[in-house]
C-alpha cells in the first residue's frame, strides 16, 4: 500500500480519538456520543486505507468521499461533546483543528484526482 501524508494524519487522529473515547468513558462516564465519535473518527483512516488500495481512480474517489463524510460527522460529534462540556475547550480546539485539516486534505485530494481523470 502506498502511504500518504493524509493517511498518516488520519491514523494519528484515530489514535487521539481512541484515547479521547477511553478518557470520556473512564473519567466522565460518557458512552453514547463518544462512541459515535469513536466510530466516525476511526473510520476516516480506514476508508482512506481502502481508497489507497482501490482498484481504480473511481474506487479511490468513492472511498475518499466516504472518508470525507466520516470526517464531517466526527467534527459534528466533537462540537456536541464541546457544547455539552464533556471536552475542555483546549482539547476540543486541538481535535477540531486536526479534523478540519483532514477535511481540507480529503477535499483537495478528491478535487485533484477528479481533475486528473
Amino acid at each position: 500500500m502506498r502511504k500518504s501524508v493524509t493517511y498518516d494524519k488520519a491514523r494519528a487522529f484515530a489514535v487521539r480519538i481512541v484515547r479521547m473515547y477511553q478518557w470520556l468513558c473512564n473519567e466522565k462516564k460518557e458512552f453514547v456520543i463518544s462512541k459515535q465519535c469513536l466510530r466516525s473518527g476511526t473510520s476516516i483512516g480506514a476508508n482512506l486505507s481502502e481508497g489507497l488500495n482501490g482498484q481504480s481512480r473511481a474506487d479511490f474517489v468513492a472511498k475518499m468521499h466516504i472518508a470525507l463524510k466520516e470526517a464531517c460527522e466526527t467534527k459534528y460529534w466533537l462540537e456536541i461533546l464541546s457544547e455539552t462540556e464533556y471536552l475542555e475547550p483546549k482539547v476540543y480546539e486541538s481535535l477540531n483543528e486536526d479534523c478540519v485539516e483532514l477535511i481540507k486534505l480529503l477535499t483537495s485530494s478528491i478535487k485533484s484526482t477528479k481533475a486528473n481523470q
